[in-house]
Order: C-alpha cells, then sequence, then structure tokens
C-alpha cells in the first residue's frame, strides 16, 4: 500500500500483479491497482483530470493524461471517499507508476493532488530498473 496527503486529500494505492491477464512468454505484464480518495480537508473538491507517468524495467516512460477516472469526475464532500480499480500492462516484469489528480474545490481553486509512486513487481521476481 502506498499513501500521499496534497492539501487534505489522501490517495492510497494498492497494486496487484494479475497472472491471469500475463503472459510472459510474450512479454506481457498486467497489474490491477485500486484506488482510494478520500477529503480529509474541509472543502468540498472535484477530481476533473488524472496524469500518470508509467515507467517500465527499461526506462521507457509512458505519460497518459484523460479527464476524470473510470470514466468519472467524483465530487467529495468533507469526509467522503472514492475507490476504483484499474489496471496497466507492461512489456517487462517489474517497473514504476507515479501521477496526480487534478481537482478543484468548490470556491474554484485548483490543485495537484499527488499519487505516490507505486511498484509494479511480478512476485518472487527480483526488482532490475534500468
Amino acid at each position: 500500500m502506498y499513501r500521499a496527503t496534497t492539501k487534505g486529500v489522501q490517495v492510497t494505492v494498492t497494486p496487484r500483479f494479475a497472472p491471469e491477464r500475463s503472459d510472459p512468454e510474450r512479454s506481457q505484464y498486467f497489474w490491477a491497482y485500486t484506488v482510494e480518495i478520500v477529503n480529509l480537508g474541509v472543502d468540498t473538491v472535484q477530481l476533473k483530470s488524472r496524469r500518470w507517468v508509467i515507467t517500465d524495467a527499461l526506462g521507457r516512460v509512458q505519460e497518459v493524461r484523460g479527464a476524470g477516472v473510470v470514466g468519472e469526475q467524483p465530487v467529495l464532500p468533507p469526509g467522503a471517499h472514492f475507490e476504483y480499480t484499474s489496471g496497466v500492462p507492461l512489456p517487462t516484469s517489474t517497473g514504476i507508476m507515479e501521477g496526480s489528480y487534478g481537482l478543484v474545490t468548490q470556491g474554484g481553486e485548483a490543485f495537484e493532488a499527488e499519487v505516490p509512486a507505486f511498484s509494479l513487481d511480478v512476485p518472487g521476481e527480483a526488482r532490475t530498473l534500468n
């Protein structure tokens, strides 16, 4: 589990290797990750966008940007939480993912909430990043 808090918005990520969706003989590895976003602050916030930076074991970087998460732009009043599960494929058996969520307060203040860097590893394999 990986966690970061920015301006009262706590983001927790739990990655899981998905062997049933992977094919190591074809260099296809897949991870599911569950994200929980909790508003610990005093202002209502809305998640408007996401940005991911995905790095495989060979140092190749892919950046993904988009509106919302899993087709939603959730509104989180103080104390509320939102959870979703998504996935990421890689051509290597290890990698790292990190990013941010673009949020806006009810008062119109925009800010980026950090998504902590989290490790994508096949259980039982040595980690090597170039």
